[in-house]
């Protein structure tokens, strides 16, 4: 007896410590979000128009309800009961009019319709995983900030100049250039643009003493600003495009095995490399300590405004990565880009599991809350809710998550 109780300990141990993990709570949520999606999906199909694009030397004949075969043109649309396409090797297939299916002939391309899982389908999951990875690689950035105890309400702001700046940047390539040249020039811009406004914030809140939110605040509004500004002064416009193929096409949408996973593969890259600085660094130790007890971190000898700095502007340049991803994916940039992003990437960060009161966060959970923030768009769309919804859906989200936070610190604190 006192062996078995001995053997299922470390058990219930280690069961325990992998479901009291907030990465592993997320990861069942967004399971049984998925699960929940799916099955209603599956009972709610929806139409999606399919093309079959017809080889140049295919034949194509309409079939009357009489089973007679006529040119194209020479029936009406409900004289047509089907079409007849005869390929190259001489291959007869007969696509049923009834079934939904129609005839372009400016475009040679038949169009018929299948009901598909609304949520379950590859491309609704390929939007989602894109989705979420502009606002997971802010979302990594912000952890840092909110590790610190600090808050960045203008990361969307960020986003937007840098969207701005880098479009500007890009749009005075020439339209035949090399990705070789193209790629490096947006991210370079977009980054950069990102990094002195977060080096901006970070110096203003150490050397003012003025506490984040005011300074973040102030330059929410002044970037905004600055996103109109600049593209109405220079072009005279509020949108930004003509970008080289390269840069679009040729790599942030290139596709691979039918899909275009660019954005996801930089969320990725991002995620591993803020888990690694987080949680295997010196530099993420202190990250740790400051967020903890700023006091005590600075007895203990680390430069606190440094660092902090150093996060700050670590937070602007991957905004500004997000929006040279956003650029190359859309193959333009308007004013209202990164409008109230700041909302979506903070929910996600604190739905991943960090703390506002500091010491607390990972960069994997940053990108599991983005991924469960964009389920829950997605869920609205399926399921019809007014999308304008949407910033009450995230405001909930947020108080929901802090109020859930402060219950488990409190039981812990009771149980210590």
């Amino acid at each position: 007896m006192t062996e078995t109780t001995a053997n299922s300990r470390p058990e219930r141990r280690w069961l325990g410590g992998l479901f009291g993990h907030q990465e592993s709570g997320l990861v069942i949520v967004i399971l049984l979000m998925g699960l929940g999606l799916t099955i209603y999906g599956a009972l709610n199909p929806i139409q999606r128009n399919i093309p079959v694009v017809l080889a140049p030397d295919a034949a194509i004949a309409l079939v009357d309800a009489e089973g007679a075969t006529h040119e194209p043109g020479t029936l009406s649309r409900t004289q047509i009961a089907g079409f007849r396409v005869t390929g190259p090797d001489g291959a007869v297939t007969t696509y049923d009019a009834a079934d939904g299916w129609r005839y372009e002939s400016a475009r040679r391309t038949l169009f018929g319709q299948r009901k598909t899982n609304a949520f379950l389908n590859r491309e609704n999951l390929v939007l989602v995983a894109k989705d979420a990875s502009f606002f997971a690689i802010m979302a990594v950035g912000m952890t840092a900030v909110i590790i610190l105890a600090g808050i960045d309400l203008s990361v969307g702001s960020i986003y937007g100049l840098s969207a701005i700046v880098g479009a500007m940047a890009m749009s005075a390539l020439p339209s035949d250039a090399s990705w070789i040249v193209s790629v490096p020039v947006g991210v370079v811009v977009c980054v950069s643009v990102g990094a002195l406004c977060g080096l901006a914030n970070g110096s203003m809140t150490v050397g003012l003493r003025v506490h984040p939110f005011v300074i973040t605040l102030g330059m929410m509004a002044a970037l905004r600003g600055l996103t109109i500004v600049l593209p109405n002064t220079f072009f005279n416009t509020q949108s930004i495009g003509g970008f080289p193929a390269s840069f679009t096409s040729g790599f942030f949408k290139a596709e691979i095995f039918g899909v275009q996973p660019v954005p996801v593969l930089v969320m990725l890259i991002v995620a591993v490399s803020g888990w690694f600085v987080l949680s295997r660094t010196v530099f993420g130790r202190r990250v740790f300590a400051i967020g903890g007890n700023e006091t005590a971190a600075r007895y203990a000898g680390i430069p606190v405004g440094k660092v902090k700095i150093i996060v700050y502007t670590a937070m602007g340049a991957l905004a500004g990565l997000s929006a040279c991803v956003y650029l190359g994916y859309l193959g333009a940039a308007e004013t209202n880009a990164g409008q109230a992003y700041e909302l979506q990437v903070i929910a996600a960060t604190v739905i991943g599991g960090a703390s506002l009161m500091g010491g607390r966060g990972t960069a994997l959970g940053a990108v599991l809350g983005a991924i469960v923030i964009q389920l829950i768009s997605n869920a609205m769309i399926i399921l019809n809710v007014d999308p304008n919804y949407n910033q009450i859906v995230m405001g909930a989200a947020i108080i929901i998550a802090v109020v859930i936070d402060q219950t488990k610190q409190r039981l812990s604190a009771r149980k210590g």
